[in-house]
């Protein structure tokens, strides 16, 4: 059941004139299964140091939406140093200190890994990072976090704590900032694309944004200037493959957001928007979305300079501007997968039949796909060595005779075996 605690305190920054708490039970199956030994042995530690323990954030809202969650995170009432001590009297190890400055400790118990963190507000911040302060006022920490699904704790009890209606807006698919859209995405730009990532997991419908948040991105949209192009990519790729990716693109384009997230000025919208529908429920990668964009290599130059890509990536979109067109089905045998075969053959790199893969979701083309992925890469049983103890032995030739059998061996598709193969030859 629900209950509802007021108190006439006045929230900054937010839409309510109160404060509202929504308490409520979970006893799911997915709950139940968090309670593996390590979390029970953290529970016991904070118990018995009588300082608050709750979950924290995304992993919330998975649970109420009857997900069990991949990764758990935890507040606390306790300071850094306090969990320090409590960790070390219990002969818990504690790891990865880079988190300590702003409130977090990972301990491991049981061979699993626990990340804490201790209750803040953020006392300053200039649009990428925060200045934070510590404090015992769960209200407050929920106060500070981006959308309402994200603001939301819960009890190792079951208890929920919501104080922005969070739950209220993930029952009815609504994503909404804490507060002022404005003021929440001027303490971080980055949340501006956290926004549409969250709106394309938690929406059902592509366009229900609300207009204030729509104004308050395009206002302050220039802030993503200064963000890096790794956070920018990091939370790009999620939004891509998410729901509503093609709509979310294009509305970045109408925002005017583009320009400074590493994507072409002039992208072309409507290629994307239709490479999007074709390649949806095939698991396209994210950049095989986003190379619909690029007109021509030069614009991927650009993007992987902003973004700072990885090698695969890039190498990804670069493969998919040049071959989207060239390389497409034969219009006499469109259910043979032998020119994308003998592409890979020819290419002799490890990671081409995967870029094909690609292509062939680029292009829609399920039934390809399906049968790329049931091909294996055949061994070309002829080598060099074999063409010198016929008495071939200059390389330029070694080269020609090779290459003429491969051609030759294509076309028995990968059937004809050594012997066959340099009855061929003629030393």
């Amino acid at each position: 059941m629900w209950s509802r605690i007021l108190s006439p305190r006045v929230i900054r920054g937010t839409r309510l004139c109160w404060r509202s708490l929504y308490t409520m039970q979970l006893k799911t199956s997915e709950f139940q299964c968090l309670f593996t030994d390590g979390l029970n042995g953290l529970v016991e530690v904070f118990g018995k140091h009588k300082h608050e323990l709750r979950i924290a954030g995304g992993a919330v809202r998975d649970l109420l939406s009857g997900k069990r969650p991949e990764d758990v995170d935890f507040a606390t009432t306790a300071t850094p140093e306090e969990m320090k001590h409590m960790f070390k009297a219990a002969g818990i190890r504690m790891i990865n200190n880079k988190g300590e400055k702003h409130g977090t400790i990972t301990a491991r118990l049981h061979d699993e890994n626990f990340e804490v963190t201790t209750l803040r507000v953020d006392v300053q911040t200039d649009g990428r990072h925060a200045e934070v302060e510590f404090t015992t006022d769960w209200l407050k920490d929920a106060e500070r976090r981006d959308l309402t699904i994200n603001s939301m704790f819960l009890g190792l009890d079951g208890t929920l704590y919501d104080y922005f209606k969070g739950y209220e807006d993930l029952k009815n698919h609504k994503v909404r900032f804490v507060g002022s859209p404005e003021q929440r995405i001027q303490e971080d730009y980055l949340r501006i694309l956290r926004y549409f990532r969250f709106y394309g997991r938690v929406a059902l419908d592509p366009d229900d944004h609300e207009p204030e948040t729509l104004t308050a991105i395009r206002e302050n949209r220039c802030g993503l200037a200064g963000i890096s192009g790794e956070r920018i990519w990091t939370e790009l790729k999620k939004m891509v493959v998410g729901n509503h990716a093609a709509h979310l693109l294009e509305l970045t384009y109408q925002l005017g957001l583009a320009q400074y997230m590493g994507l072409p000025p002039d992208g072309n919208v409507e290629e994307m928007k239709h490479v999007w529908q074709k390649a949806k429920d095939l698991s396209p990668k994210p950049m095989t979305i986003l190379a619909a964009l690029f007109r021509c290599p030069e614009e991927v130059e650009k993007m992987d300079i902003r973004l700072k890509v990885s090698k695969e990536e890039k190498s990804l979109a670069l493969f998919l501007v040049k071959y989207r067109r060239e390389l497409c089905k034969s219009k006499d045998e469109p259910d043979s997968v032998k020119p994308f075969t003998d592409f890979i053959i020819d290419a002799r790199e490890l990671d081409t039949q995967s870029k094909m893969c690609e292509l062939l979701k680029y292009q829609g083309e399920e039934k390809l796909l399906a049968a790329l992925r049931a091909w294996s890469i055949p061994r070309f049983p002829v080598s060099g060595h074999d063409l010198r103890r016929l008495g071939i032995t200059s390389g330029k030739e070694i080269g020609v005779t090779l290459q003429n059998l491969r051609d030759i061996w294509k076309k028995s598709c990968y059937q004809m075996e050594k012997d066959e193969l340099l009855s061929y030859v003629k030393p």
